[in-house]
């Protein structure tokens, strides 16, 4: 027999003992912990704080991007939730914001402090960093392989700055004798030195080891082997009143080391390289065949007869996007001859199936420079019109959009390219830039871009001049 639990404590319990009791048990049932992630699960959304940096979150080809913004994302599909991103204007803020509830976590690389483990719970991705000497690695050049070998050495870093402080504090370790060079941060970010470096024009600079490896995609002669710091601890964070989601993050990324995905998304970032050296001589043209640019020019003919543009660009954008090879797949994704981004393929009716297919690829491909062109219409000048277009074709349209509202704002010509957007493009690695409330994309590293739209336009100009 299926026995009533109040009629059973009615029967052999005082009725205002019995009151007491149930009174009791709902206190008790009161204070259970809340389930945190439930609660998110529910609402279906992750609210993510994060930096717009080149190695947290950034756009580029109109595509979010970023190491810590892929691997969260990961996370989100692995739990069927939508993501939100909240930027934060600096590091500090970002735990602010967190304690204020203004996301559910920081997707960045927080130091792991005593103080603020009564209010955080570090959790997820976790990494140990430290420190190191950007040096060049060219041949011939001698590499340090100790930090007392900086001793009468220059090294050059951002005044007012974390690598600053440790520079200085190395130097008095080591007794004095560092030739310190400061620059204004108003100036120059660490990626600029570590580019000056690579150039040689400075000798030493320090980053971050992740930096550092990011940016060694871009410039394969650095050497970064030498820490200059001790190791610190960084991580993710949750507030003291989510350990679910802590729990859930942490068992995630447990997995996740263990997954291709990971591997995929490290590799991406840190490994592959992003090296945009120019893509042959510009003085001269390795004809396919007497009069052909290439085995794809009847492709190139077709669509720029039907789209109005000139067969001898697009033969001069899919030499830079793949140099005529089927089948390139960049670090960003952007695949096959004209170098589609998946997504902008997708909304032009090609699938990823069908991406490589170069008649597919050469068509929808010009159909999208078609309408990049459209998009500056207002300007005048067509070559200018097309140079925008072509930074937009590789940088994505928001980030030229902001180079314009920048050159608007600043007295230059929003209608010229040349020492006019593309040099508030370039700006757009400043804070006080991609900051500024005329810019809608947020930070931009502009180096690829500006040297696209200069090496595309030279090409086709060299095209027009041998093929007519």
């Amino acid at each position: 027999m299926k026995i009533n639990r109040t009629h059973f404590f009615s029967i052999f319990w005082p009725p205002f003992l019995l009151i007491a009791i149930l009174l009791s048990c709902g206190k008790r049932e009161s204070k259970q912990p809340i389930d945190d992630f439930e609660i998110i699960r529910q609402k279906d959304t992750l609210t993510v704080l994060t930096l717009n940096t080149s190695t947290s979150y950034f756009i580029y080809r109109d595509q979010p991007m970023g190491y810590h913004y892929d691997m969260i994302c990961d996370f989100c599909d692995k739990h069927d939730l939508e993501l939100n991103i909240v930027l934060a204007q600096n590091s500090a803020s970002l735990v602010e914001m967190l304690l204020q509830g203004a996301g559910d976590v920081i997707a960045y690389n927080v130091p792991v402090e005593n103080r603020l483990k009564d209010s955080l719970i570090y959790c997820g991705l976790n990494h140990i960093s430290h420190q190191v000497l950007v040096q060049r690695a060219n041949r011939g050049d001698t590499l340090l392989t100790d930090v007392t070998q900086l001793v009468g050495k220059d090294v050059t870093v951002i005044s007012r700055t974390k690598y600053y402080d440790r520079i200085v504090n190395l130097n008095e370790e080591l007794g004095g004798g560092i030739n310190i060079v400061e620059v204004d941060k108003d100036t120059v970010v660490v990626e600029d030195l570590i580019r000056m470096v690579s150039y040689g024009e400075i000798a030493y600079t320090v980053a971050d080891d992740y930096l550092a490896r990011l940016n060694k995609t871009y410039f394969s002669n650095i050497d970064i082997s030498l820490p200059v710091s001790f190791d610190q601890r960084s991580s993710w964070a949750v507030r003291k009143d989510s350990p679910v989601l802590a729990d859930s993050l942490d068992a995630w990324f447990a997995r996740a080391n263990a997954e291709p995905s990971y591997r995929r998304i490290t590799k991406r970032y840190f490994e592959e390289s992003k090296n945009f050296a120019t893509t042959g001589d510009l003085a001269s043209i390795a004809f396919f065949k007497p009069g052909q640019l290439s085995p794809y020019d009847d492709y190139f003919k077709k669509y720029g007869d039907e789209y109005g543009i000139d067969w001898r660009l697009l033969a001069a954008v899919a030499y830079q996007e793949s140099t005529f090879v089927n089948g390139n797949e960049s670090w960003a994704g952007a695949a096959g001859i004209m170098g589609l981004m998946p997504s902008t393929a997708a909304t032009l009716g090609v699938s990823r199936q069908d991406i490589f297919d170069p008649e597919l690829n050469i068509k929808a491909a010009t159909f999208y420079l078609k309408r990049l062109i459209q998009a500056f219409s207002s300007v005048e000048n067509p070559d200018e019109r097309i140079k925008l277009a072509l930074a937009a074709y590789n940088g994505g349209i928001g980030h030229v959009y902001d180079g314009q509202a920048l050159a608007q704002k600043y007295g230059s010509d929003p209608q010229v390219w040349d020492n006019n957007v593309e040099k508030y493009l370039s700006l757009k690695r400043f804070e006080k830039y991609y900051k500024d409330p005329v810019c809608n994309s947020g930070y931009f590293r502009s180096d690829e871009t500006l040297r696209y739209v200069d090496e595309v336009m030279r090409r086709w100009e060299l095209y027009r001049q041998k093929v007519k």
